[in-house]
């Protein structure tokens, strides 16, 4: 199996190389999803026959592929048998389940071979550690949720990877970390600010963002502790789909996944996802819910990949005021530069026209009137009449969800 890693490994650095022209890039991506409509594509019963163009195919959501999960995938796994899976462990007889921590209440599934499961390892090595791995690196990985999928990785000569559970409490494993003392560390942002905001006494040689936005706020806290650039893995339970560069930038996946980027208000795109490499769960234009700024100018590093200059958030998380929509950046950019003192946050739409901010109840009086002014003068120059409370409250670190500092929790 680990040859696939290292044919993995290869082709994606091969096809991500400095300085190819991004026309011959796309004549290879276009073959290579032509191959997967024809062959790969129609051996599951959402898609039976061959098709030439990925025009030809519906675009899905999450709920199309989870009210009939079985039609998607090889083995005709149903959603039954994989939360039935999951319960126990994470395999169903050769093959590997797994799931979404659940950020909205509605988790998604997924199942891969063992085969693309070391072909997953060779890709995420080539964007992390290609020039570390001469020598031996400890990886800790700080999520949520373990998969056999990281088992792979201590297969290999020189990773020793360990996996740290997020919902377990950092008190429960940070003297674990500590001794082990990693050289990598992928862990969300509000972890990784807690450890360095904490003093903890770690050294790593690269650190990653993951399983989370990068809000501003928090890398310059990351960086100054770590050094920097502080780089991203944009990963979901539909795959990996960004990777930063050693320059900081992120770029899309393009060697493994075909995106299709819908337009939407302020200069954002939400992509439609093509994962061109798996063959056991075919995810072909699945419409994810998240919103990308693209980068306006190209990455020094010479790639031909598509640079992302932001992950700003969620489609869901978007304010809903009837005839306007405020994204969460928007959002985000008017409390956080109304006062340099700003350093953490909650907005959550709770109703129609009903805004909370919350402010960590240390924040000085001025502080607290800039930001409150600062949303409430975003929401009149949008034409929208909104009330916003202010409330104050201890924001501590939350190891039971993920964090979503801009959040509607409203549908009208």
């Amino acid at each position: 199996m680990l040859t696939e890693t290292a044919r993995a490994f290869a082709s994606t650095r091969w096809h991500s190389r400095a300085h190819q022209s991004r026309a011959n890039f796309e004549r290879w991506q276009k073959r290579r999803l032509k191959t997967w409509l024809q062959k790969s594509v129609p051996n599951v019963a959402a898609y039976p026959d061959p098709v030439s163009r990925l025009d030809d195919l519906p675009i899905i959501e999450k709920a199309d592929l989870m009210g009939a999960f079985d039609q998607y995938n090889v083995p005709r796994i149903t959603a039954q048998n994989a939360w039935q899976a999951l319960s126990s462990g994470d395999q169903i007889g050769d093959m590997i389940v797994g799931a979404s921590t659940g950020t909205t209440g509605n988790r998604g599934l997924f199942v891969i071979s063992q085969q693309e499961q070391y072909r997953w390892l060779g890709t995420i090595l080539a964007k992390t550690m290609a020039d570390m791995l001469w020598q031996p690196q400890r990886v800790a990985i700080i999520l949520p949720r373990n998969t056999s999928l990281y088992d792979s990785a201590n297969r290999t000569r020189h990773l020793n990877l360990r996996f740290f559970d997020i919902t377990q409490g950092v008190v429960a494993w940070i003297d674990a970390l500590i001794h082990f003392n990693p050289t990598v560390i992928v862990a969300p942002p509000r972890i990784l600010r807690h450890l360095a905001e904490a003093d903890i006494p770690l050294s790593p040689k690269r650190v990653f963002s993951a399983a989370e936005t990068l809000d501003p706020i928090d890398e310059t806290i990351i960086t100054d502790r770590f050094g920097g650039p502080l780089r991203q893995i944009y990963m979901a339970t539909e795959g990996l789909f960004a990777v930063s560069c050693k320059r900081g930038t992120l770029h899309l996946a393009e060697e493994s996944v075909f995106f299709e980027l819908e337009t939407v208000d302020g200069g954002l795109v939400s992509p439609i996802v093509s994962c061109f490499q798996r063959e056991t769960q075919i995810m072909a234009r699945y419409r994810m819910n998240d919103l990308l700024r693209l980068s306006a100018t190209p990455c020094p590093c010479g790639s031909p990949l598509t640079a992302v200059s932001e992950v700003v958030g969620r489609t869901d998380d978007t304010f809903d005021f009837g005839a306007t929509f405020v994204t969460p950046d928007v959002i985000r950019d008017a409390v956080v530069q109304a006062h340099p003192d700003i350093a953490d946050f909650r907005v959550v739409q709770s109703g129609k026209s009903t805004v909370i901010l919350t402010l960590p109840t240390s924040s000085a009086p001025d502080v607290a009137a800039r930001a409150y002014d600062g949303l409430r003068s975003l929401f009149y120059a949008r034409g929208v009449c909104v009330n916003v409370n202010l409330q104050h409250a201890d924001l501590t670190l939350e190891t039971d969800q993920k964090l979503r500092r801009v959040h509607k929790d409203w549908t009208g």
